[in-house]
């Protein structure tokens, strides 16, 4: 009992300077938004006596941290939809229909994961750019798909190969097309890693910065993360107001993890032990 005991407080020491370090960040921002400029000056670090709503309503309306979030909105909603649509098709194809070159084309989904963006991230703008997306949320909502699609094939092929082939062939009997396999079979077994890849594909989307910067050029087609970025620079002198637009874009994120935690380590483990 002593060395379970012993082992136990092992584990929980180390696990709870991780949770410390990691919730201090978002304590200290939220400490910092809600003070005046003043109370900042004076001692960044000291509580503060009473919150001021204010900054927060400063950052949403003033600085465009509203516009901002509707940009984000739009583009991960439409970014994910597309992508668990695709994905899913595509996961149904490789895992449980028989054609010539799946094997190789999910091999080629496996290999882009390994692709850092920062390797394709020139071609994909000359790309862009000639093709008139640059500054377009279709253009950033392509480049959201491209990135992330291998990921989202590669799991939901391997939560479908989990499905036994012998429940498609009797949909197959029954006079099911492939499309009604699909429809009818693999999208309600498939509704669990639907779930768990969409959390995760909504947080890639949302917390991106480096796509949406490279793509967005204008101040009104910005995506709230990168408005973020931007207010460092305009509230230099005012850092309460920044720091209420960095708690504003934590937030939704934080909310996420919060609720549905149990999902996104579902799909952080799919496809694990097959694939």
């Amino acid at each position: 009992m002593r060395g379970r005991r012993l082992s136990g407080w092992v584990a929980a020491v180390p696990m709870a300077a991780l949770a410390l370090a990691t919730v201090y960040p978002l304590v200290f921002t939220a400490n910092v938004a809600l003070k005046t400029r003043r109370e900042y000056v004076l001692d960044r670090f000291a509580p503060l006596n009473s919150p001021h709503w204010e900054n927060i309503g400063t950052a949403w309306s003033e600085a465009g941290m509203a516009r901002y979030f509707v940009n984000s909105l739009l583009v991960v909603t439409v970014s994910v939809a597309l992508l668990l649509l695709l994905g899913s098709m595509a996961g149904f194809a490789l895992s449980r229909l028989r054609f010539r070159g799946s094997r190789v084309i999910f091999l080629g989904c496996l290999a882009a994961l390994f692709v850092p963006f920062q390797v394709i991230m020139v071609p994909l703008a000359r790309v862009m750019a000639d093709t008139g997306l640059i500054d377009t949320y279709p253009g950033l909502i392509l480049a959201y798909v491209a990135q992330w699609l291998p990921f989202t094939v590669f799991l939901m092929t391997s939560h479908y190969t989990t499905i036994p082939m012998e429940i498609v062939d009797a949909a197959r009997i029954d006079g099911n097309t492939v499309y009604g396999v699909y429809r009818r079979i693999m999208i309600p077994l498939g509704r669990p890693a639907l779930l768990s890849v969409g959390i995760l594909d909504t947080l890639f989307c949302w917390n991106d910065v480096l796509i949406a910067l490279l793509t967005m050029n204008s101040a009104d087609h910005r995506t709230l993360m990168v408005g973020v970025t931007s207010l460092r620079g305009q509230y230099s002198d005012d850092i309460p107001t920044f720091a209420s637009g960095v708690l504003i874009a934590a937030v939704p994120v934080l909310m996420i993890y919060l609720f549905l935690q149990r999902q996104i380590a579902d799909g952080v483990t799919a496809g694990s032990t097959k694939g």
